[in-house]
């Protein structure tokens, strides 16, 4: 039985080592500097991973369901059910948890991510990679909740390192971020009353320089005009889908009748 033991879960350990070295030498003033998410500190934004590293937890272990309702209950209206339905998905329930329990010391919150995180890699490597667990989008491959919380971690890394006024070199784990965007634009035009009514392709380069196309072994060609084609850095898509550029503050260009839709729609949670 195959496990979840593949690259992505290797580069989601990684990750997680590249968030530890930054939050390794923090004193009490840096945990509250202000991070790249308006309006939640740098000890905000550990939180709310090790929140989320505890449903995905939850998830491996068959519990996701009793998990949120316990972890929403104060949070909902009243008469409501706590489930990932009523609250619809991470984002709209993510700053009512963060403020119900923010006001450990740094330290304290440093610890709890520690053990989320670690615990949620043994999770992931207990469960078969094809299992269906549940999260606030429905039932995802364990895989693929695998990269979505990967990606989950890159992005607030790069919260953290906004707000330490420091500079992370871009690494080709970036490959599973741009491939989850691209596998997720279906849900994302569905959730914002879109119709995705033909192909697009990801044609972009890497950090390391390589080319990365998801949408088909071959990039279609440019005089295709039913295709929708997003090309540029990597890293650009990245952050565009996880909603920390605009597109136009990129190098990324986009053409085809689905263009501006898809670098409007683009991103990487539920």
């Amino acid at each position: 039985m195959r496990r979840v033991d593949d690259p992505v879960l290797d580069d989601l350990v990684a990750q997680q080592a590249e968030l530890a070295g930054l939050l390794a030498s923090l004193d009490d003033d840096g945990w509250a500097r202000p991070s790249r998410c308006a309006g939640w500190s740098i000890a905000d934004v550990v939180l709310h991973i090790a929140q989320t590293n505890e449903m995905a937890i939850a998830s491996c272990d068959g519990r996701f369901d009793d998990h949120l309702a316990a972890a929403l209950t104060g949070s909902v209206a009243p008469g409501d059910a706590a489930t990932a339905e009523s609250v619809g998905a991470v984002e709209d329930g993510a700053g009512a948890l963060v403020a119900a329990e923010r006001g450990a010391p740094g330290p304290a919150v440093a610890d709890r991510w520690r053990r989320s995180a670690e615990a949620q890699v043994a999770g992931f490597r207990d469960v078969p990679a094809d299992a269906r667990l549940r999260w606030v989008a429905g039932e995802l491959a364990a895989r693929t909740l695998c990269t979505t919380r990967l990606t989950e971690c890159w992005v607030h890394t790069y919260d953290v390192a906004f707000g330490l006024d420091v500079a992370l070199a871009p690494t080709d784990r970036l490959r599973h971020v741009a491939r989850l965007a691209w596998r997720t634009l279906p849900y994302a035009f569905a959730g914002a009353g879109a119709a995705l009514d033909g192909p697009v392709v990801f044609d972009v380069t890497a950090p390391s320089g390589d080319r990365w196309v998801f949408g088909g072994d071959v990039a279609p060609a440019a005089d295709d005009a039913g295709t929708t084609t997003i090309s540029g850095p990597a890293l650009d898509l990245c952050l565009v889908a996880g909603q920390r550029l605009d597109p136009s503050q990129t190098a990324l260009v986009g053409t085809g009748p689905l263009a501006d839709d898809v670098l409007r729609l683009v991103r990487t949670f539920a």
